[in-house]
């Protein structure tokens, strides 16, 4: 392709499908979430070669456009060896373009859209430290009078706990980006989904201190439900301070 011809979708996916090497195109990204495309969205696509396969579609490896970004990966890195964890969520909700694997392909999506449950059960804990560390900072600093500080810690503390809710269903947290769209097609179980986002919205921007309060007693029955009391009882009398108080919350 010249730089007059630039990469094209379409004839990219014409080329590889063409070729024997590859096993799998997956879609990734905006393209492949329903009521996300905008002008401005690209195709991210995989490219899945066989591990010693040569295949001419090489010389595209690492092409970035503004129509078309791909990534060419073998069958064993495709399945986890080479990929980054931070593409996991893009991976959960990515669309099957070709599969030459009888459902093989699909497979491997569906591994990578669910966490294994001692992967799922140890981040879980770490994140949900994180979420009362972060927490417990915010109100503290609410408490001194350092408005700034506990405006920042409480948004620090939506990005664990989102990472918290997601791991506790063994699901990777989407992106920010695409966090409404997941929950309006996949809500998690127990939680309102209108109530959590409201909450997470008004946290993140106001650090609204009752309500992260309210909203911890909520995380801390669902955590507690699920094996993981002995993080925060390792926090102690400290929990008081993230609790609802009885007389207001000036602390």
């Amino acid at each position: 392709m010249t730089a007059q011809q630039p990469l094209a979708y379409d004839a990219f996916v014409e080329l590889a499908v063409a070729d024997s090497a590859v096993l799998g195109l997956v879609l990734k990204g905006s393209q492949a979430h329903d009521g996300m495309i905008t002008p401005h969205s690209d195709h991210d696509l995989y490219v899945v070669v066989a591990d010693d396969a040569t295949t001419d579609l090489s010389r595209f490896a690492g092409h970035r456009s503004a129509e078309l970004d791909l990534v060419i990966a073998t069958l064993t890195e495709f399945r986890g060896t080479g990929m980054p964890g931070w593409e996991r969520y893009a991976l959960a909700r990515a669309r099957v373009v070709l599969d030459r694997l009888n459902g093989g392909i699909v497979r491997i999506l569906a591994d990578w859209a669910r966490l294994d449950a001692d992967e799922a059960f140890r981040d879980a804990g770490g994140w949900l430290d994180a979420y009362t560390n972060s927490l417990y900072r915010s109100v503290k600093n609410h408490r001194d009078g350092l408005a700034l500080a506990a405006r920042l810690d409480a948004a620090d503390s939506m990005r664990f706990l989102l990472e918290l809710l997601f791991a506790l269903h063994r699901r990777p947290r989407p992106y920010n980006k695409y966090l409404e769209w997941e929950l309006a097609r996949y809500p998690l179980p127990g939680w309102d989904t209108d109530v959590l986002l409201s909450a997470v919205d008004r946290i993140s921007a106001a650090g609204d201190v009752s309500l992260q309060r309210q909203l911890f007693t909520l995380v801390e029955n669902a955590v507690r439900e699920a094996g993981h009391g002995e993080v925060l009882d390792a926090w102690g009398d400290d929990l008081d301070l993230m609790r609802p108080q009885e007389a207001g919350d000036t602390a």
